[in-house]
This record gives C-alpha cells, structure tokens and sequence, in this order.
C-alpha cells in the first residue's frame, strides 16, 4: 500500500499516530490528532491571537523559572494524542522532553484561549487527554464570558479549582510566579472593540 492510501484509511478508521501525523503533506492548515482522530483546527480570530499573546506578556515573571511557548507547536502526549495549545509552560528543570520534534509530554501548564468551534474540543476532549496525560495545570480562557477557569491535576483527571471573573487576581499554587488581574487581560481597547463586536 503506498503512503497515501496507508494515510487515508488511518484518518478514516481514526487512528492516526504522531508518526503518520508528520509525514502528512503540508497543505497550510493546522491539525491535531486527539485519540487517533485528525482534527483540523479553524484558524484563530484576531481576539484569540490578542489574549494569547497578552497572556504570554503579563506571564513573564514566570520565564526566569519556565519556557513560555506560544502556538503552533506540537505536545506529543503520546503516539495517538498531539495538542496544539495557545500557550505551554515547561519548568526549566524539565528540559528533556523538549525535542526537535516538540514538546514529549506534559507540560507543567497548558492554556487554551476559548473560539467558537474549539468550546467542545477545549473543554471536553482536551481536558480528559490532558488529564490522563499527566498535565499538571490547564486553563481555559474564555473571551466571550470573560473568565478564566483553573484546572489541577488529581489523579489522572483534571479538576476544576477555580474559577477566575472580572477583578479576580490569577495566582496559580503549582506555578507560584503567577499573579495577575484578569482584567489586564482585556484591558487593550482594541480587544473590548471587537468583543463587543465592532
């Protein structure tokens, strides 16, 4: 069977590996690959790209201790799971399962910034492969609700611990170097603007 029938019947029977996912065809779009299924990824609005790199900014008193890494870059959590999260921190110490090929592994903090055709993905799938992987902290940031919800690893799952609206200062006890108001995220009039739909 040649590459591209062998590539076609693994999307097909969902069961695409990090392997098959690399050798794929470049074709400008962005995948995953959540349980064995190919994921195509709608490109992000310029709200999410905004709050993304926002968050990378307001988070730097965390790089002297962590890589801070924005998307595309692959975290391969296993041969069936490969993530593309908004934004990874890796501790410093950690530096092996940083490759060539991505991130190996958990990172300490994965952060997804909340788009209309990622809610499901985000919230549901995600969480459960980041949990069973061993992701340490994961944030879900929503820009239409405003919020910030904090998950902590316990036992295999993620665990919503809270929950993070309007003035609410973001501290994290698994990362000690984060402390912020949310609303530093949404400060930049031109975020509000386009949230409010102008």
């Amino acid at each position: 069977m040649d590459k591209k029938k062998e590539w076609e019947a693994a999307i097909r029977q969902k069961r695409v590996t990090y392997d098959i996912y690399a050798e794929l065809p470049e074709d400008g779009q962005r995948y995953e690959v959540l349980d064995g299924s190919l994921e195509l990824m709608s490109g992000p609005s310029l709200v999410h790209q905004m709050l993304g790199a926002k968050l990378h900014l307001i988070t730097q008193s965390c790089s002297s201790e962590y890589f801070i890494l924005l998307a595309p870059l692959d975290v391969i959590l296993s041969p069936r799971n490969v993530a593309q999260p908004d934004v990874i921190f890796i501790h410093r110490g950690r530096t092996d399962i940083m490759t060539m090929r991505g991130i190996e592994g958990a990172p300490d903090l994965v952060v997804e910034v909340l788009s209309p055709g990622s809610r499901h993905r985000d919230k549901v799938r995600k969480l459960d492969i980041y949990g069973k992987h061993g992701v340490q902290e994961y944030w879900i940031l929503d820009p239409v609700a405003r919020t910030l919800e904090r998950y902590e690893q316990e036992g295999n799952r993620l665990t919503l611990t809270e929950l993070f609206e309007g003035e609410d200062r973001v501290v994290s006890d698994k990362l000690p170097c984060i402390s912020f108001a949310l609303s530093e995220l949404f400060a930049e009039e031109q975020i509000g603007r386009l949230l409010a739909g102008g």
